[in-house]
């Protein structure tokens, strides 16, 4: 069986590959578990986790495009936006959460009539 520290970093990678091909939901999916271990461990990691799990939702309400998709994602993206500055040099796998970080920018980017403050 393989440690949580691995399982992280395994979901993480995913993550980002899923993000790439638009799998929104997936992403998702894949680092719910890792997160479900980090709150109940009450890991520093958690809110960073959970952050990148809502933004990924964010994506799936616009690729849907279901009713009220922009305000959805917008409404799910803050928890993204509260959490993303925990993302700093000191954290385990730094680099691997730098990556989904940049990728969840450059996500909202391309979706600037959703997300206009983009940084």
């Amino acid at each position: 069986m393989l440690s949580m520290n691995e399982n992280l970093e395994d979901a993480l990678q995913k993550y980002i590959l899923l993000l790439h091909k638009e799998k929104y939901f997936d992403a998702h999916e894949v680092l719910e578990e890792a997160w479900h271990f980090l709150r109940v461990n009450n890991s520093s990691l958690q809110n960073l986790v959970k952050g990148l799990i809502n933004a990924a939702i964010s994506f799936e309400h616009l690729k849907r495009n279901r009713t009220n998709a922009a305000l959805k994602a917008r409404k799910v993206m803050l928890s993204f936006e509260r959490h993303k500055c925990l993302c700093t040099d000191n954290i385990e796998y730094v680099e691997l959460f730098s990556r989904a970080c940049h990728k969840i920018e450059s996500l909202k980017n391309r979706h600037k009539e959703v997300f206009p403050l983009s940084v």
